[in-house]
């Protein structure tokens, strides 16, 4: 891992009509040749994703959408892949063009604070049409931003990367922690990682790294080991034990026998599911697979498009814990990558991965709308744990969560 990965950017969506010149902006901000431009509208068929470091945010991705005014059938399908991005905008650029700012931007808008995204409008090409003053008052009196641009003459493009930083979430000024405030500096973490067909031949996997980092970031200590190594390293550990044993989900019920009950013990996914998602949330949804009955439909969301192994996770372990814990067989659908149905009412419950490979806002706007139609979803570490019987102690290192749980169950 020679970069930032993508779930840990921030995502800045640009949308906007047709051929107003959003795939020229990306190149002027990013200060590369990033998106095709032509005079033709609609050369943007599919979202152009474009990593780079911008300084004083740090990694941040650009998401170049096609124009969500497109035509005919093959400009739904632009519209659909450009209307999925919403979901994980983590900062919204409208851009518009001849000083328009109409029902048109106002939807996009509408689409992006309700799920509590901030925006930005760029009027561009204000060489040929600047912005009307009532539109910019408008906007000013609504606490929108706006820049008026034109790539042509490279005016206005510093003002957008001054904007850009003055309206990113103050959560990537000020990052998060995966583990910080749970093991605290001269701490140690034992982190136990199988390794198998998931893992690419001289790699570990993206959350096992990630957690890593976030430790020595911390100035906390770890000691990585596979699960047979786990008891001998515990030993050895005795007069000077380890705050926490994290473990791969799937070696859940090894790793805690082996681990005494006075040193915390979870899951890397457990740990994703507060740090990308909602704990809360996934531990309520966890509670609801007690409910399920033989024949339910069970929806596996997937953030990232591996390639399935034999005996992969998603698809078979974990359909078959469930199986055995119900008494009965369950039937489920998967979708990778950035698909997720609208339509959820045929699902007793969500199973989300662990999101290592997207970002929180995907996973928090997944949740609000199994939420809003009333369906459970959880995460992969949670529902395990949860199917497995050790759900209280998996959950103990989160005091939130753990005291979630037990209201729940009064």
């Amino acid at each position: 891992m020679t970069s930032a990965p993508k779930s840990l950017r921030l995502h800045i969506g640009i949308f906007g009509r047709r051929n107003v010149g959003k795939s020229s902006l990306l190149n002027a901000i990013t200060r590369q040749q990033v998106s095709i431009v032509s005079d033709i509208a609609g050369t943007t068929t599919d979202p152009v994703e474009k990593p780079m470091e911008f300084l004083p945010i740090g990694p941040v991705l650009f998401i170049d959408t096609a124009g969500v005014d497109d035509i005919g059938a093959l400009g739904e399908l632009r519209i659909k892949k450009t209307k999925q991005i919403f979901d994980r905008t983590e900062l919204g650029v409208i851009v518009s063009d001849n000083g328009q700012w109409g029902n048109f931007e106002n939807g996009i808008y509408q689409e992006l604070t309700a799920r509590k995204t901030p925006v930005i409008a760029v009027f561009n090409k204000c060489d040929i049409a600047p912005a009307p003053q009532n539109t910019k008052t408008q906007l000013k009196a609504n606490g929108i931003p706006y820049v008026e641009t034109s790539v042509i003459h490279n005016k206005g493009i510093l003002e957008l990367r001054e904007a850009l930083i003055r309206s990113a979430p103050e959560s990537f000024i000020n990052y998060s922690t995966i583990m910080g405030d749970l093991v605290v500096p001269g701490e140690l973490a034992v982190l136990v990682v199988p390794i198998d067909k998931e893992a690419p031949k001289g790699r570990l996997i993206v959350p096992q790294v990630q957690c890593i980092r976030d430790l020595l970031d911390n100035d906390s200590y770890c000691i990585v080991v596979k699960e047979r190594e786990l008891n001998d390293a515990l030993k050895r550990l005795e007069n000077n034990p380890p705050k926490i044993v994290v473990t791969d989900s799937q070696a859940f019920l090894k790793v805690a026998a082996d681990t005494p009950n006075e040193i915390l013990m979870t899951s890397f996914s457990i740990l994703f599911a507060r740090f990308k998602g909602d704990l809360n949330e996934f531990v309520n949804g966890a509670a609801a697979i007690k409910n399920l009955k033989s024949g339910d439909k069970v929806l596996i969301a997937e953030s990232c498009s591996h390639h399935p192994i034999a005996e992969d996770i998603g698809r078979v372990k974990i359909p078959r814990w469930m199986a055995q814990y119900v008494g009965g067989e369950l039937k489920f659908d998967v979708y990778q990558g950035n698909d997720f149905p609208e339509n959820l009412a045929e699902y007793k419950l969500v199973l989300q991965c662990g999101g290592c490979m997207t970002n929180r806002r995907q996973v928090l706007s997944r949740i609000e709308h199994c939420r809003k139609l009333g369906v459970p979803i959880t995460n992969y570490g949670v529902a395990i744990a949860y199917i497995l019987g050790i759900f209280e102690r998996a959950l103990r290192p989160f005091a939130g969560g753990l005291d979630y749980f037990r209201k729940g169950e009064v």
